[in-house]
């Protein structure tokens, strides 16, 4: 496994499509720096600790740090996965690979870890270029839980990624197209995986009672993988408990400001940490099956 995983690395940071991506992750990041610098002066005015809000706050209309990876780290999950198995049955490597002395489970494996650790070096470039600018522009360094924080955030998001990328590489083993392997996650993710702001008026449309319930619409909009890394996302990176995305500001301009405690945090979020690895675990295994049990042949 670790030949294909060493593999598989080289082949990622050589090529084109790793380049885009890195690309991306650096306007990202310039952005999201511009956004901080923009909004930081007003930000630390409220309470609780000042550096981690580097990675939340707004500025000029701009989205936050946090907003540009949620939205950003599917794209890359798809775009390494996509192609994993049938760009490799396509081009006539795969029968190869597997003539040689490797086992055939070791091949998936070798991919998928290659793909997180692809997406993980990606989501910690773009975590250390904000921190490192945003730590000379305040000049105040972060405390050791708000370290603990941002690493257990970077946990997630890499989490979060994984479970875009074994949706991909479920439809590259089912699907032989390309394009095809492609264009199912993609449609998923505009379903499922876009913000909540715009998530929620397909469920008042679809289900005209919802709008009645915010247990009900909370409960549907967990459906969505990008509300459950949001909800997280707002507990580790927001210590000053304001509660979750689906409640108005008017309930929440009467809440006192309550820092919640490391431990605490974490109580809160682990049942998104939960279903987000479960739903990576699936699509994964399914993926694994359905590979093992498919004839390879050439072409």
């Amino acid at each position: 496994m670790l030949t294909i995983l060493r593999k598989e690395l080289a082949d990622y940071f050589t090529s084109v499509r790793c380049f885009v991506l890195f690309l991306l992750v650096f306007i990202a990041s310039a952005v999201a720096i511009y956004a901080a610098y923009n909004g930081i002066r007003e930000a630390a005015i409220d309470p609780g600790p000042v550096f981690i809000k580097l990675f939340t706050t707004t500025g000029q209309d701009i989205p936050s740090m946090a907003v540009f990876i949620a939205l950003l780290v599917p794209i890359i999950g798809i775009a390494l996965g996509f192609d994993a198995i049938n760009g490799e049955r396509s081009s006539g490597t795969l029968n190869r690979i597997l003539s040689q002395p490797i086992y055939r489970d070791s091949v998936i494996n070798g991919k998928f870890l290659a793909g997180i650790v692809t997406l993980a070096i990606m989501i910690g470039a773009i975590i250390l270029l904000v921190g490192g600018y945003g730590l000379r522009m305040i000049g105040v360094p972060p405390s050791a839980e708000e370290i603990v924080r941002l690493f257990i955030y970077f946990v997630s998001a890499v989490i979060y990624g994984a479970f875009w990328m074994g949706l991909a590489i479920l439809f590259s083993v089912l699907f032989r197209s390309l394009a095809v392997s492609l264009l199912f996650p993609l449609a998923i993710w505009i379903v499922i995986g876009i913000p909540a702001s715009v998530f929620n008026p397909y469920i008042n449309f679809l289900v005209p009672a919802v709008s009645d319930s915010v247990g009900v619409q909370l409960m549907v909009a967990r459906l969505s993988p990008y509300f459950l890394f949001e909800e997280a996302t707002q507990v580790l990176l927001i210590p000053v408990w304001r509660g979750y995305a689906l409640l108005t500001s008017t309930t929440t301009s009467s809440m006192l400001p309550n820092p919640l405690s490391l431990d605490q945090s974490l109580l809160i979020v682990w049942p998104q940490f939960t279903v987000l690895i479960a739903l990576t675990a699936v699509c994964f295994a399914i993926s694994y099956i359905v590979f093992m049990r498919q004839e390879i042949r050439s072409t």
